[in-house]
């Protein structure tokens, strides 16, 4: 049954006669703007779950132990994870095993899996912490257990498009509950479907009805000191309230069917709905209502802050004198801005008062997979390096497995090897042949020839560790779209194929020797369709692994910049339960909470750092065509999804044309390059039919040709 609004008659008064508001501060439009997961949208109700303790919690579940038993999560003579039974104790991740022993005598320890040199499948081992020289180690427990959660908390929310979900680490998990929430409080307060007042969406809606709200057992922050509990809730507050519901039941999924625990925050954007989910731990959820975010920054370190830590955190700090959110705020954005660059510094103004308008990106595909280790002591003979490799390559193809290589939905382009002698790092690359099944048989004889180009040079021994890496995912061409481009051995086929039934056309190819071939990403402009469609963000995983960094990067772990929002490989441990798995005494392990990717890396971490690029707030750059805010690092790929987007249309309207070639195919309307970004393609000029020159046309390269549409 629906409830009646509070009337908007300015005779409306409260009972201690002080005049009640007659208008909500939020608008028609807002409520719109909700229905679509609006940025901006100063109703956006978003979450982040976070399992507590989540390697500890995946051992006590797999031992069967009790939940108050303490326990350890041991990796070599080190600790990686605590439980909250244990930390009673004064127990930490930094505490040796010795003294932990004597601090909680009833401890558990309990060694991570590990590969044994010679073995085809990792396992869990007694003897793992005694034979660091032969053993390296495995996440992959956490990982499938990581992918178990996740596919709870997507059945127990929407389907797409409403559901908004992603995984930004190996325990943590980003909602964007805004389209559910609409739907929702349009059943509980159906008058909100009504047309607003004149037809004008700048109209304000009516007050709720509602003047007490039950929180239940959330964490509620404290309000801002202007406001009070006094004050009837306005929207805001029951978008909250509706999002806090949606999260109860999410958690209460996972701990019904998993057993595992999970806190949470809710809020109006990512970073603060980050902050507050460590705010009240374990088991627990926490608030941020708008009337109380600036009673929840004013005494948190900016370095804890989502994409406000690592070197742009500390150039901050050293350039200021503080780590105080509240030290900063007098600081206006014209100095910022002097001292730290005019996109940074708008960029950190907004965000020190609690303003973020990332996106909650749905695409959680591995982007990369790295498999790794440190030698100690040090290897020296070729035939210890091909047996570690033949480790890597499992540990690898295990995983290729389960993204579907098998299936030929995914596979790698390229294989990597890394190899370390002293201070010296030496890589090669090769591309994996795209005509050929990915097995392990053929990933280790590419590993072989990458490991004998590198021994060729001289210099090697001893070596002090190996990384083997795969990456460039492609999806297998689907679509019509993805074809129009082909590779010269797969057009000659389809040539023979064409001229077998009878449909002549001028296709002619050239094809070059495969070492020579140019390598073409076969249903490119598909995925630009796809990705602009579930997110702006690259992930580049290894997964919420975060599998694959450069070695630069791996030499310098904390890349925390606002350009690696996507998975944000940028660790704010608020949750002390997992270490950043730092360069431990065997095994290169790097995790990030927000990694950039979509799992914890089993050994390591595989992109490259980007300088930090400060996103720009919402009132500029906007897309003249579609009138979304674009970054200035997205302005490429967004220019590309319309040319993607225009391609396709050209394409479905010209299926009854006779003759048409993708040469004849332009864009309707070229996106203008944003404020300081270069263009790239170079030249707008117009053809002689008057058309601009739209990127990815012209002259056929060798290896590819041009695809007829209709009938010759």
């Amino acid at each position: 049954m629906s409830q009646q609004f509070v009337s908007s008659s300015p005779t409306a008064l409260e009972t201690d006669g002080s005049l009640r508001r007659r208008k909500s501060r939020f608008t028609y439009k807002h409520l719109t703007q909700l229905s679509v997961s609006s940025t901006t949208n100063p109703l956006r109700t978003i979450a982040l779950i976070d399992l507590d303790a989540f390697y500890a919690q995946c051992e006590t579940v797999r031992l069967g132990l009790p939940e108050d038993k303490p326990l350890a999560v041991q990796q070599w003579q080190g600790l990686i994870a605590i439980n909250y039974p244990a930390r009673k104790f004064g127990l930490s991740r930094h505490i040796d095993i010795a003294e932990a022993k004597k601090l909680c005598p009833e401890l558990h320890f309990q060694h991570v899996a590990t590969w044994r040199e010679g073995d085809d499948k990792w396992a869990y081992h007694d003897d793992a912490a005694q034979n660091i020289g032969t053993h390296k180690v495995s996440l992959d427990p956490y990982r499938m257990e990581s992918r178990k959660i996740l596919a709870v908390i997507k059945d127990a929310l929407p389907p797409a498009p409403v559901q908004r979900v992603e995984k930004a680490s190996i325990d943590e998990v980003f909602l964007d509950l805004s389209a559910q929430v609409h739907g929702i409080l349009l059943e509980r307060y159906p008058e909100l479907g009504l047309p607003p007042p004149y037809d004008d969406p700048t109209e304000n809606l009516p007050l709720p009805p509602t003047t007490a709200l039950d929180w239940d057992t959330d964490a509620l922050i404290d309000l801002d000191e202007a406001e009070s509990e006094e004050r009837d809730p306005d929207w805001d507050d029951i978008v909250m309230l509706i999002g806090s519901e949606i999260v109860r039941s999410v958690r209460a999924a996972v701990r019904d069917r998993l057993k595992y625990t999970c806190s949470a925050g809710i809020a109006r954007n990512k970073m603060l709905a980050k902050l507050a989910s460590g705010y009240k731990k374990p088991n627990q959820q926490t608030v941020v209502r708008t009337r109380a975010v600036e009673k929840f920054l004013e005494d948190i370190k900016f370095t804890k802050i989502r994409n406000l830590g690592g070197k742009l955190g500390d150039q901050v700090a050293s350039t200021f004198g503080t780590e105080m959110v509240k030290e900063l705020l007098p600081i206006s954005k014209e100095q910022l801005k002097s001292k730290i660059g005019d996109d940074t510094g708008s960029w950190v103004y907004e965000l020190l008062r609690g303003e973020d308008y990332s996106e909650v990106n749905s695409r959680t595909q591995i982007k990369s997979m790295l498999s790794a280790k440190s030698f100690r002591p040090s290897i020296n003979t070729f035939d210890q390096a091909l047996r570690w490799l033949r480790i890597f390559v499992a540990d690898i193809f295990s995983r290729l497995v389960e993204e579907g290589v098998l299936e030929h939905k995914r596979r790698p382009r390229t294989i990597n090897l890394h190899h370390r002698q002293g201070g010296q790092t030496k890589s090669r690359q090769a591309p994996i042949p795209s005509g050929k099944t990915v097995d392990e048989t053929m990933l280790f004889e590419l590993a072989k020839n990458l490991l004998n180009q590198i021994l060729s040079e001289g210099n090697t021994w001893p070596c002090a560790g190996l990384q083997l890496s795969v990456g460039g995912f492609e999806e297998l061409m689907s679509g019509n779209i993805g074809a129009f481009v082909v590779r010269g051995t797969e057009a000659k086929a389809m040539n023979a194929t064409m001229r077998d039934s009878g449909n002549r056309s001028s296709m002619h190819t050239e094809e070059r020797p495969a070492t020579k071939r140019r390598r073409v990403d076969s249903g490119g402009i598909q995925k630009f369709l796809q990705r602009r469609e579930e997110s702006k963000g690259e992930h580049s995983d290894a997964s919420p692994e975060t599998e694959g960094l450069s070695p630069a990067t791996m030499a310098s772990p904390n890349v925390n910049t606002p350009q690696h929002r996507p998975a944000q490989s940028h660790r704010h441990d608020v949750d002390r339960s997992i270490a950043p798995l730092t360069h431990d005494d065997s095994d290169l392990h790097y995790m990030h909470k927000e990694s950039l990717t979509e799992e914890p890396s089993s050994d390591g971490l595989g992109a490259s750092v980007d300088p930090p690029v400060a996103p720009k707030s919402p009132s500029n750059n906007q897309c003249p065509r579609c009138h979304k805010h674009v970054l200035p690092f997205e302005a490429e790929e967004h220019e590309d999804w319309h040319f993607a987007v225009d391609l396709q249309a050209e394409e479905e309207g010209s299926a009854n044309l006779p003759s048409h070639n993708v040469s004849s195919i332009r864009p309707t309307t070229s996106m203008q390059p944003l404020p300081s970004h270069s263009h790239r393609g170079g030249s707008s000029k117009k053809s002689s039919s008057g058309e601009k020159a739209g990127r990815g046309r012209g002259k056929v390269e060798k290896g590819q040709q041009r695809l007829a549409f209709g009938p010759s």
